[in-house]
């Protein structure tokens, strides 16, 4: 398929070059979320309907399901990011919030006002009631509550309304997790290799009843929160001057075939203490499903790292 010839930015006129500019970077995010969503859809017909999906365990199927609802909530989050003022409803988000036991411990945080002095100069404003929100906040082995409470002021002499301290900023808005529970979420996910349906079983053990897809859910919200960091890094490390490359092999899920296959890691690191360097070590994985699909090689920049899509 022929792509579309460039778009001549010098010949729009300079007040809307901006606005289709930021239409062209769009475009370009969601074409590589879409690619990225039909390989998973491709996988997951593979899991459905393969010549040997019968033999697959329910481990695998899930696991199948996860990256796809991971991926459909980056997605969709980006869009959110891009259009916060669309009317476009959002899509209902699977919620526990009212289920918390009411054994957890409760971490309370009380956020009083700026100032609690009448804006008319009455004098100080009287506290006449209080919101309060819980979310689910997950510290190593230990479960618990941060309830947040705003109380509510007002002066007794005249009407000139109610002040409040402004809520928390929330990663997910209006969701059950706190960002350490969504910290803890990934980490058991992508360093401790344990998947989300195992995390659900795990919770429930503590009378916290979260799905699978909700898990799935967080974690695609945090990625593209994370992605800015991970190209950040990425290109802090090209600009180093010693420059340390690794290939690794890793089994990978297979679906539709009943076996694994075999997945290509690359670590992308710098650590000069050993030489009495002043850098911080750091270190960047990229992954392909077949060999060749991250190139380190040496252009007019220096060093240059790519990965195929």
């Amino acid at each position: 398929m022929s792509s579309a010839p460039p778009i001549d930015l010098s010949a729009i006129p300079e007040s809307q070059r901006a606005a289709v500019l930021a239409l062209l970077q769009e475009n370009g995010a969601l074409k590589d979320a879409n690619r990225r969503l039909e390989h998973l859809v491709a996988e997951l017909n593979h899991v459905v309907h393969g010549k040997r999906s019968e033999k697959l365990s329910e481990d695998d199927r899930q696991l199948a399901f996860e990256d796809l609802e991971t991926a459909v909530a980056e997605v969709e989050t980006r869009k959110e990011q891009a259009a916060p003022s669309t009317t476009t409803p959002r899509r209902t988000r699977q919620r526990n919030l009212g289920h918390l036991p009411a054994g957890l411990p409760r971490i309370e945080r009380v956020l009083e006002p700026t100032s609690l002095d009448c804006p008319c100069g009455c004098g100080r404003m009287h506290r006449i009631g209080e919101d309060r929100t819980e979310r689910l906040d997950i510290v190593p082995a230990q479960l618990r509550v941060l309830v947040d409470i705003r109380p509510k002021y007002a002066c007794r002499i005249c009407s000139d309304g109610v002040t409040q301290a402004p809520a928390a900023p929330w990663l997910i808005e209006g969701g059950l997790p706190t960002e350490g529970a969504i910290a803890h979420v990934l980490v058991s996910k992508f360093a401790d290799h344990l998947p989300f349906y195992r995390q659900s079983q795990i919770l429930a053990r503590s009378g916290i009843q979260v799905d699978r897809s909700t898990l799935a859910d967080w974690a695609g919200t945090a990625a593209f929160h994370l992605g800015p960091v991970v190209d950040w890094l990425t290109e802090h490390l090209k600009s180093s001057g010693k420059l340390f490359m690794d290939e690794t092999t890793a089994p990978v899920l297979d679906p539709g075939r009943g076996r694994t296959k075999t997945g290509y890691f690359w670590a992308l690191a710098r650590d000069d203490r050993g030489w009495g360097g002043e850098d911080p070590p750091g270190v960047v994985f990229t992954y392909h499903p077949v060999n060749g699909g991250a190139i380190l090689g040496h252009g007019s920049d220096g060093i240059v790292l790519s990965r195929a899509a």
